[in-house]
């Protein structure tokens, strides 16, 4: 009987204790999440590219003096590589930045089909840019959209075998306009891959005559390219994710 009631105390002390007890545990949950790293697209780069492009070329006559006047439109196709450097600033989503590019291009065209008798071949030789960049992030992945300045070495040749001399030849410098935009994919913390399409207008190139035995004449010259490129940004990449 001593022992049942023992017993019965017993247990009926450790009932009251229990609320106590629980009190003083820590409240039991799930260790908190760790974020998970998100790349910082802030820093310097510099990088290489390379692709292709081609030209739209229109070659007008306008006042002829005595000329025949003539009126052409014509195609220049060919290959470019070229380097770039730039700064981009992040803020959550979106970037802003500055890049400087220039690249050698072999970008060449005539109208040889059109008039065999004088025949206008337009060669766009180099070209160096100067633009704004905005874009939208996604962790690694960057969706981007570029404007801004820009400035071609141009080299216009026509070639008139009825006449002497025979060809008429001359290289401007011409300062534009250049919009585009692209995708970038962080493929490490450092390496940065890219895909990005550009268009190029150079205005209106005047060539002042009668020379050589032409009539003065304007080339209006565009240009679109696509480039594959590969950049190395400075500094570390990955930023923790705040909750």
């Amino acid at each position: 009987m001593k022992r049942i009631l023992f017993t019965t105390v017993s247990l009926g002390v450790l009932g009251l204790m229990h609320p106590a007890i629980g009190a003083d545990l820590p409240p039991y949950g799930k260790a908190p999440a760790v974020g998970s790293p998100l790349y910082d697209w802030s820093g310097f780069y510099a990088g290489v590219f390379g692709g292709g492009g081609f030209g739209n070329h229109n070659v007008n006559n306008g006042t002829p003096n005595g000329f025949a006047p003539f009126l052409f439109n014509y195609d220049s196709t060919g290959a470019l590589a070229g380097g770039e450097i730039g700064y981009n600033v992040q803020s959550g989503s979106y970037l802003v930045g500055v890049e400087a590019t220039g690249f050698w291009s072999g970008i060449k065209g005539t109208d040889a089909s059109q008039l065999p008798a004088q025949i206008d071949a337009d060669n766009l030789r180099e070209v160096g840019t100067l633009v704004a960049r905005g874009g939208i992030t996604v962790d690694r992945l960057m969706l981007f959209f570029t404007g801004g300045w820009a400035y071609g070495d141009i080299q216009h040749t026509s070639t008139n075998p009825g006449n002497v001399p025979a060809v008429d030849q001359f290289a401007v410098t011409r300062s534009g306009l250049t919009a585009g935009g692209g995708i970038a994919f962080a493929m490490t913390n450092n390496l940065i891959g890219k895909i990005e399409y550009r268009y190029f207008d150079f205005g209106v190139l005047s060539r002042g005559g009668p020379l050589n035995g032409l009539a003065p004449y304007t080339v209006n010259s565009t240009y679109s390219i696509l480039t594959l490129g590969l950049d190395f940004k400075f500094g570390g990449g990955a930023i923790v994710a705040k909750y």
